[in-house]
């Protein structure tokens, strides 16, 4: 593991909001736990003039990156030089010093730029030749996106870096493997690297895209004109430059006879951590929630204790960050490994439960809790309200998507109601009427489908 000095690693906090005062009897206790990183020193200069950054300086890092050269990349062909620039851009992108390989995907895995299974170390040499090898990707093929991956996890583990990262392009549905392979790959990868992921035009598959970033704790999103990948691939490379302590685990205790419901990220977006636990010792528990630069998320961690009497208290969780040990819990792929040894970051959180006879106290609902609750029914019925339209249930799919726009104006999630304006007619958005549009661009479908889990944080 990376020995952190003190100038170059953020300063974690974590506040707990919740309203402790259970009915009696009462038994489920929610609490909105959020985990902020700040003053890691280096991100600013990282971002804004990376090649002043001297090597060694910055995070250790390794970065590959995976463009789809399937023929549908041909169609039109402006898309293949697109999807070249933008790679150009996020090379011209990397902080000196750091690690990276380029990637062609098509129903193989080719090694673009540096070749040989290894990777290069980035410089203004090395910059100008990979985007020189650029010139060489040409489009034809098919598409088996776990080959890519797979290629992108030997290449990215050869290099002695704390922080691993993919970028991943594609245009299409990963047609030339089984589903079942892909998912084999991702729970093969998963905790080894973090990915981005990326679907360019309208003939890929959301689920697919969003499952990869889902799995490798990265970001989705449709770029649906590929003129705009440049801007993309710069912002996605800034981001990952910016990066400067990976595998960091939420730790959750829990007193006996408590048992934890959920953990979900809830911002920026909406993803469910609870299947990801891995054990870390007596009643302790680790998931995961990759690398962190100078940012802040919020995650809804609910848990059932045991009943109680009117009067009496108890620490229903403790939550506090660690990096688990390489080979531990973190870096390994198997669920149940993780020992428990950690490196703390030093900060933790008290989730508490009181039960108390004063009924105001015990039945007001914690206004972030309430928030987040709604962002993550917001994502839910849009998705079930976009595959019912799919599946021609018209009057449930406006249902679904009548709730979500009701939900998106009164959480003031202007962007998600933006979307949901371009597939549906809003009639009246506080009640949540709304007709279904008779005709939506693909483009706007999609972008509504793959954004669906971004979330607006509390106002406060």
């Amino acid at each position: 593991m990376a020995n952190f000095s003190k100038s170059s690693v953020p300063q974690f906090s974590v506040d707990v909001y919740q309203n402790e005062y259970l009915p009696e009897g009462g038994r489920e206790v929610n609490a909105i736990v959020t985990v902020t990183a700040t003053g890691g020193g280096t991100i600013g200069s990282a971002v804004r003039a990376p090649h002043l950054y001297a090597p060694g300086q910055g995070p250790d890092a390794a970065v590959a990156i995976m463009v789809d050269c399937s023929g549908s990349m041909d169609y039109p062909p402006t898309k293949m030089r697109n999807a070249r620039e933008a790679t150009a851009a996020a090379i011209d992108t990397l902080r000196d010093g750091v690690h990276f390989a380029v990637i062609g995907g098509t129903h193989v895995a080719k090694e673009v730029y540096p070749g040989g299974g290894r990777l290069a170390v980035a410089d203004a040499t090395t910059r100008g030749q990979a985007k020189q090898a650029l010139r060489r990707l040409s489009a034809g093929g098919g598409t088996a996106i776990g080959t890519w991956l797979r290629l992108a996890d030997r290449l990215l583990s050869s290099a002695d870096v704390s922080i691993r990262h993919g970028i991943l392009l594609t245009d299409g549905r990963n047609e030339h493997e089984s589903p079942g392979a892909l998912k084999a790959t991702l729970d093969a990868c998963a905790g080894r690297f973090t990915c981005d992921a990326r679907g360019v035009g309208t003939d890929w598959e959301v689920k697919e895209v969003t499952g990869i970033a889902s799995a490798l704790l990265g970001t989705a999103d449709i770029v649906a004109d590929p003129a705009a990948l440049a801007a993309d691939f710069t912002q996605m490379m800034e981001t990952a430059m910016g990066k400067e302590v990976a595998d960091v685990a939420l730790r959750l205790w829990t007193p006996v006879g408590t048992e934890i419901k959920f953990v979900k990220q809830v911002a920026p977006t909406v993803e469910d951590l609870t299947a990801r636990r891995v054990e870390a010792g007596p009643r302790a528990g680790d998931y995961p929630t990759g690398s962190w630069g100078d940012e802040s998320r919020d995650y809804h961690v609910c848990v059932q204790v045991p009943a109680a009497n009117i009067g009496q208290e108890m620490l229903a969780a403790r939550v506090s960050l660690v990096i688990p040990e390489a080979g531990g819990a973190s870096r390994s792929s198997g669920a149940g490994s993780g020992g428990g040894s950690a490196q703390s970051l030093g900060v933790q959180g008290l989730v508490r439960a009181v039960w108390t006879d004063d009924m105001a106290a015990s039945t007001s609902i914690n206004p972030q809790v309430a928030h987040y609750t709604g962002q993550a029914e917001l994502a839910q019925v849009i998705q079930q309200g976009l595959d019912l339209r799919k599946e021609g249930d018209f009057d449930g799919a406006t249902a679904k998507l009548g709730r979500a726009v009701q939900l998106a104006n009164a959480s003031g999630n202007a962007d998600t109601a933006k979307l949901l304006a371009k597939v549906v007619d809003v009639v009246d958005a506080a009640t949540g009427t709304v007709r279904l549009k008779a005709k939506v661009a693909e483009a706007d479908e999609m972008t509504l489908e793959t954004r669906s889990t971004k979330t607006v944080r509390v106002k406060k």
